[in-house]
């Protein structure tokens, strides 16, 4: 009878060794701080969203809605889809910034 563990304990090993080395040595990139890194790209994709990029968005859900409505066949999703968009991009923006910019 062969034992299936057998050699298995060097693979363990080399793996916690792997998981030690990169948790000593990645610990200062994992800190939250000061990084401007992406700040640009958030500041340009918020504006978009909440300027008129977000009313665009807005207006073509509305539309999609308002078309379906004459093509004869009414949903609730034709009223609440619109809806949701709208409040989605009003409200969701500032929640995943501050999720964004939080400093843990």
């Amino acid at each position: 009878m062969t034992s299936s563990w057998k050699g298995k304990g060097t693979v363990l090993l080399q793996g916690a060794a792997i998981v030690a080395i990169a948790a000593g040595l990645g610990n200062e990139m994992a800190m939250a701080g000061n990084d401007q890194t992406f700040n640009t790209a958030l500041l340009k994709f918020t504006g978009f969203l909440q300027g008129s990029g977000g009313k665009i968005i807005t207006v073509l859900s509305l539309a999609g809605g308002v078309v379906g409505l004459a093509a004869g066949r009414f949903s609730l999703a034709q009223i609440a889809i619109p809806v949701g968009v709208g409040v989605g991009v009003g409200t969701g923006v500032p929640i995943v910034t501050a999720a964004i910019t939080a400093t843990i």
